[in-house]
């Protein structure tokens, strides 16, 4: 009995072991942690990403020029991050590019928020005040000033605009009377407006159209070397885009709660029946070549485009167009 005890317990070791080797680790970098994110979270919690033999090893390096950092000194496998800092990277030179894969969201994702309630919100009613705006360069600062360009507003001589805060402090910047207008995020513009501290007056979402705001990229070396993995990562997110579609906004906040522990279950709800309305989150993740070009002239447009770079170029949308067969 000893001797067929001591063989099972090392056929299961075995079977562990060989088990554990059959699953990938992947390192994500996300640009920020955000709720306009959930179908990502959707993909982990649900076990999407599990079945494909995958483990995601979520990261938040918060900021674009950090996220894309972290993916070209290798500290990460894939960014989650705006489509614009491949422009950036390949517009230097690189010798080996960060390619788009998948998309997550197809519209920004900041609201507008006032410092006090406005009734009948009016877009001139910005002139003459102080904007607190997005870091100068970043997806968030261009939509913010398309926007505001698209309603008569020129950015830089109707308001008094403030670019120069980091990131992850322009809502601490707001919160201790700095603007009279700030661009933020979720949750951050719904909380504010729970307290008190602001209220949501627009949504930059609706007004700059679609386009690849927010997707998954790797170095070309990396996806040439792991096709299968990308594969099974894109399999895995289009069946969180899918799911994220055909349930509604309660279903969705109880399984991303783990990753908002401080927000309210309510609120999460919320907010992401807000993304869910104005059809924030891309239903699959290919990033076409109008969205594509959409970027590009936004960029151009704040005078941050290097060159007019081809969709094909940057952008690979094999994987994605195969996860959707």
């Amino acid at each position: 009995m000893r001797k067929w005890g001591f063989l099972l317990i090392i056929l299961m070791f075995l079977l562990t072991a060989c088990s554990s080797n059959d699953v990938k680790t992947l390192r994500v970098a996300e640009v920020t942690r955000s709720i306009f994110y959930a179908p990502q979270y959707v993909a982990i919690e649900k076990g999407f990403f599990a079945e494909e033999g995958l483990h995601i090893e979520l990261n938040t390096t918060w900021g674009g020029d950090k996220t894309m950092t972290t993916l070209l000194s290798n500290g990460a496998d894939i960014a989650l991050v705006g489509s614009e800092t491949s422009i950036y990277v390949y517009s230097q030179g690189a010798v080996d590019p960060v390619i788009n894969f998948a998309q997550l969201t197809q519209t920004d994702g900041t609201f507008l928020v006032s410092r006090e309630p406005i009734a009948n919100f009016t877009w001139d009613q910005l002139k003459g005040s102080t904007f607190l705006g997005q870091r100068k360069g970043g997806m968030p600062q261009m939509i913010g000033e398309y926007v505001l360009k698209q309603h008569g507003i020129d950015p830089h001589k109707d308001l008094n605009l403030i670019q120069n805060i980091d990131f992850a402090n322009i809502a601490n910047a707001f919160a201790s009377g700095t603007g009279d207008f700030v661009q933020l995020f979720e949750p951050t513009a719904s909380i504010f407006e729970q307290e008190g501290k602001g209220y949501i007056v627009a949504s930059f979402g609706t007004e700059s159209g679609h386009l690849p705001y927010t997707t998954f990229m790797a170095k070309q070396s990396f996806i040439e070397k792991n096709k299968d993995v990308i594969d099974k990562f894109t399999r895995a997110l289009y069946k969180a885009q899918q799911w994220v579609q055909t349930h509604d906004a309660k279903e969705i906040a109880t399984v991303i709660q783990p990753y908002f522990e401080n927000t309210d279950i309510a609120l999460i709800e919320k907010v992401v029946d807000r993304y869910k309305q104005q059809g924030s989150y891309a239903t699959d993740p290919i990033l076409d070549e109008e969205e594509w070009n959409h970027l590009q002239n936004i960029m151009k447009e704040a005078n941050e485009l290097p060159s007019y770079i081809e969709h094909s170029i940057l952008v690979n949308t094999s994987f994605a167009e195969k996860a959707k067969k």
